[in-house]
């Protein structure tokens, strides 16, 4: 967009209304129509839901979505605010307050009704519990179980009226929370999962009979890994009856529809866009939904101003520069570290490994069967070319995860690879960034689904067992033949440690009492190792590049594009 349409897109959004002369400025097709659903006249007699999900710490949005909603009742509207979740996480602007700020932010903005996704039990469930003490909206959520009792942690369902609508809510979590948060933070909860899944969210569905419309908030998304077991946001509408819309999270996904044309919104990541549901309050029935891209909304200055104060206090914690880069790390998600090898992994895994054997070394392990292994779900951002600051490092490692060393045989390290990329070269969280181990992935092997992996509490997760090894091969450890039988020591996190993500096999390792975690802040062994090791520059030279210890095999011989 060039200056001249960027001023007019500003201009229209601040008086908020359109006139007959803007088809002859400077707007695309595109841009003008965009403008023109937000604010196309009345909206007297209509109920507008404006809906968020996986905002992820980019606070100045919910002034964004503020001003949409005062500019909606300004045209007579009645104003619902949704979250699908993931709000308490992504950024340090709500990692250092451990989500709080997100939820003084959503009180701002002034949400009504909101549902969890599986970063909000990042820091643990007291904490999460503790944070929504002050929440001023309903948080609703149907499959999140107390383990002790059985009984849900929170309301099911809420009924919003609004002109005389009554709109019935829902709320889901993904079921692979249970997978994807450090099983050692949630222990007090579990999740319905399988076909439970189904039948727990029908049972709400039920509940809200009577109301005009019923709208699911779920926080499953449509990720090829969530397929196998059914948890994505289509999987569900497949196997229950009663749904209106569901206004999903989870994936990221930037959509008004299902693959199939399944009644689903979903608006991105971060507030790229803020989704639009209008009702006509005569008819009781949805007349139109679409998304906004936020580049045509106003911020309330109110909402801004409390976004900022909580940004000022982190920038001034965590601001300072202590090193720079000379390139790009690779931190996005896919392609990137959920998908392939890249150079913020290696050098994350590197800093980790250092950091463990700075010391002189582990016991019970030979130096030269030391590796590295970091889930590539939990790099979180891209530091580019320049200056780099503590809050950057924070951001691409936001949940305050230590370093943990795992002990497995040969065979346990093959499995945790295979079990790691089942579904490579589709994104999962769990896709292995390593170090100290030269391996190949055969993609065009299908992966032998074995059982279910079973957790530390005896519970069935989320992903299989590789009933054989048909993917992966290690061709090296640090230079040396690989050996199934030798011991090695993994350098991992905390997380991955007790079995979170796809690594059941170092839970198993946890509970054998051959792990220890070494109490060393993951962000501060990648600071040390830039500033000790790397004398506080990241060179061309050593991180221009993957080093390519990883090599995929893809379909039609395709070689895997550099990262």
């Amino acid at each position: 967009m060039n200056m001249s349409r960027k001023l007019l897109a500003l201009l229209l959004v601040c008086v908020m209304t359109l006139t007959a002369a803007i088809p002859a400025m400077a707007l695309t097709g595109e841009e003008y129509a965009a403008a023109a659903k937000v604010y196309p006249g009345s909206f007297a007699g209509k109920t507008v839901i404006l809906h968020s999900n996986d905002v992820h710490g980019a606070l100045e949005g919910y002034a964004a979505i503020a001003a949409l909603k005062k500019a909606y009742i300004q045209q007579g509207a009645e104003v619902i605010l949704a979250d699908a979740g993931d709000f308490s996480q992504g950024t340090t602007y709500v990692s250092a307050y451990k989500g709080a700020s997100a939820i003084t932010m959503m009180n701002a903005a002034g949400y009504d009704v909101v549902t969890l996704g599986n970063h909000e039990f990042d820091f643990g469930y007291t904490q999460l519990t503790d944070n929504l003490k002050d929440a001023n909206f309903q948080v609703i959520c149907a499959n999140v179980l107390l383990r002790e009792t059985g009984a849900p942690i929170l309301p099911a369902t809420a009924v919003i009226e609004k002109g005389g609508v009554k709109i019935g809510f829902f709320g889901l979590e993904t079921p692979e929370t249970a997978t994807k948060v450090n099983p050692g933070m949630i222990q007090e909860i579990d999740f319905t999962t399988f076909d439970a899944l189904y039948t727990t969210a029908q049972a709400a569905i039920d509940s809200l009979e009577g109301c005009d419309l019923i709208i699911g908030l779920t926080h499953l998304g449509v990720d090829a890994e969530s397929e196998a077991n059914g948890y994505r946001s289509i999987d569900l509408l497949a196997h229950v009856k009663g749904v209106d819309l569901l206004l999903d999270g989870h994936s990221h996904t930037v959509m008004t529809a299902g693959e199939n044309g399944e009644a689903i919104q979903s608006t991105g990541t971060k507030f790229a866009n803020v989704g639009v549901v209008v009702i006509d309050n005569e008819t009781k029935k949805i007349e139109d939904r679409y998304l906004v891209d936020t580049q045509f909304l106003a911020k309330d200055e109110e909402v801004l101003e409390v976004a900022k104060a909580i940004e000022a206090g982190v920038d001034a914690l965590y601001g300072s520069v202590f090193a720079k880069t000379e390139v790009k790390l690779d931190g996005n998600k896919a392609p990137g570290v959920r998908t392939h090898e890249t150079n913020a992994g290696d050098l994350i895994c590197d800093a980790m490994v250092w950091s463990v054997l700075k010391e002189g070394g582990l016991e019970n392990a030979e130096p030269n069967h030391v590796v590295g292994i970091t889930n590539g779900g939990g790099i979180r951002a891209t530091i580019e070319a320049g200056d780099i600051t503590m809050n950057d490092i924070k951001t691409v490692l936001p949940f305050g995860n230590t370093v943990a060393v795992v002990y497995v045989t040969g065979a346990e390290l093959l499995e945790a690879l295979e079990a790691s990329t089942f579904c490579t070269p589709d994104a999962i969280g769990g896709y292995p960034q390593t170090s100290g181990i030269k391996w190949t992935l055969d993609t065009t092997q299908e992966y032998a689904q074995g059982e279910l992996y079973i957790d530390l509490a005896g519970k069935e997760t989320t992903y299989y067992a590789p009933a054989e090894i048909k993917r992966v091969t290690i061709e090296a450890i640090n230079g040396e033949p690989f050996d199934i039988n030798a011991t090695y020591a993994v350098v991992t996190n905390n997380f991955c440690a007790a079995g979170g993500d796809t690594y059941n096999v170092f839970g198993r390792a946890f509970v054998a009492g051959s792990t220890f975690d070494t109490g060393i802040p993951m962000d501060s062994a990648v600071v040390d190792y830039i500033t000790e090791v790397l004398n506080g520059v990241i060179t061309e030279e050593a991180y221009g590049l993957t080093r390519t210890n990883q090599t995929q095999i893809l379909p039609e011989a395709e070689e895997e594009p550099a990262a």
